[in-house]
């Protein structure tokens, strides 16, 4: 009888040979989930069927369980199909597991088990906690113990950017970590940085960091008064200055370009009134205001009207630049220029219309010349400057 099972081992078909009747599938499932086996029989005879282990143990024959390992239970038991599930899965439950048939000749199939582990943990570190606009500042993000190999994926806010990854195996895990490099601005403050985890054991596996970048102010100047209309001379004038930095400005000043402030102009905080303008007051005025990252300023650039000006008024838009201001632009000043450059081209065609015509009325006249008195025309050619005789002294010069 040993002998007789022994030839039958011997004897089992492990190939996909026409006519086999086993069928399963494999199996992939994430770590302590449940994983179920199915062995089916196409053409059913009765035949028994089991299913072993990867240690070639028997799981279950028919529905008797000879193995003591409570975790593999029996879902369904019949004539064409032995399925058996197996709860908490580990690793060490990976490999091949054989469903076998006896038929005459035996016939066996295997199916494998795969099991996948997600990241355990998923942690950004940041170079820098607080970052100074202009600053390239370096995030680390670190995907540990899983399998396979994670992909991880950046995003500041809702644009992906590009890291760099490394991957560390430690036996049958792996480490992943990726390093992103940023040069952060203003605009970046407050906005998350996100690093996301690519793995088939798990979905929206994130996390996130939120960016918090220091900036010099931002500065601008506007007219509280007169809201419409010139800054004419007898009336007031009143400017504001607003700052905007982090942390916020500590220190705002008012000051006169290449001049010094008047004498009757009010600064009161980020006000400057003056209350009775005149044609000394003209001039680029200035708001300066500074933190601890550095200082800005924006510039107000004033012309004083006569009170009897009724041209559209000009434009005053002040901004902080490169050092924290952009100057504003006159369109009065502009116009004028305009203005002036348009004059002078139609004196130039006036200029050029009259000398035209001159050379062209004299050429005429010297033609006529001695024409006048003659009593015919073949008179009139031969008194014409001295008649024939003197045709070589005639020239005609065209410029």
């Amino acid at each position: 009888m040993l002998m007789f099972c022994i030839g039958q081992l011997l004897n089992l078909d492990t190939g996909n040979r026409d006519g086999q009747n086993l069928v399963t599938e494999d199996v992939t499932v994430v770590e302590g989930d449940v994983a179920t086996i199915s062995c089916r029989v196409k053409n059913s005879d009765d035949s028994v069927i089991q299913l072993l282990n990867p240690n070639r143990q028997t799981i279950y024959f028919r529905d008797f369980r000879p193995l003591k390992d409570s975790r593999f239970q029996l879902v369904n038991f019949s004539n064409s199909e032995l399925r058996v599930s197996l709860t908490n899965v580990s690793i060490s439950d990976e490999g091949r597991y054989f469903c076998q048939l006896y038929t005459d000749p035996p016939q066996e199939i295997y199916t494998t088990i795969t099991v996948l582990v997600p990241p355990r943990n998923l942690v950004i570190d940041i170079q820098k906690e607080i970052a100074v606009e202009g600053e390239e500042i370096e995030l680390n993000c670190t995907a540990m113990a899983s399998r396979p190999a994670t992909t991880i994926r950046w995003f500041k806010g809702n644009k992906e950017l590009t890291g760099k990854s490394e991957v560390e195996q430690w036996s049958d895990m792996y480490t992943v970590t990726s390093q992103l490099l940023l040069k952060v601005g203003r605009e970046d403050d407050g906005v998350p940085v996100i690093c996301l985890v690519d793995h088939p054991a798990v979905k929206d596996l994130q996390t996130q960091r939120y960016l918090e970048v220091m900036y010099k102010p931002q500065v601008r100047v506007s007219q509280n008064y007169p809201v419409q209309g010139l800054t004419r001379e007898g009336e007031p004038l009143e400017l504001t200055c607003a700052a905007f930095g982090k942390p916020q400005p500590t220190d705002m000043r008012w000051l006169r370009v290449d001049d010094e402030m008047p004498q009757h102009v009010v600064v009161s905080g980020s006000n400057l009134l003056i209350s009775n303008l005149n044609k000394t007051d003209n001039g680029t005025y200035r708001c300066e205001a500074s933190n601890a990252v550095g200082k800005s300023h924006a510039d107000y650039m004033l012309f004083v009207y006569d009170t009897t000006a009724t041209t559209e008024p000009a434009v005053h838009d002040s901004r902080a630049g490169e050092e924290g201001s952009i100057r504003s632009v006159d369109h009065a000043v502009v116009g004028g220029v305009v203005a002036v450059v348009v004059f002078a081209m139609l004196c130039l065609l006036i200029i050029l219309g009259r000398y035209f015509a001159r050379h062209k009325g004299t050429y005429f006249t010297h033609e006529a010349k001695g024409a006048d008195d003659a009593a015919d025309a073949d008179t009139a050619i031969i008194n014409a400057e001295g008649g024939q005789n003197n045709s070589e002294e005639k020239k005609e010069y065209f410029i």
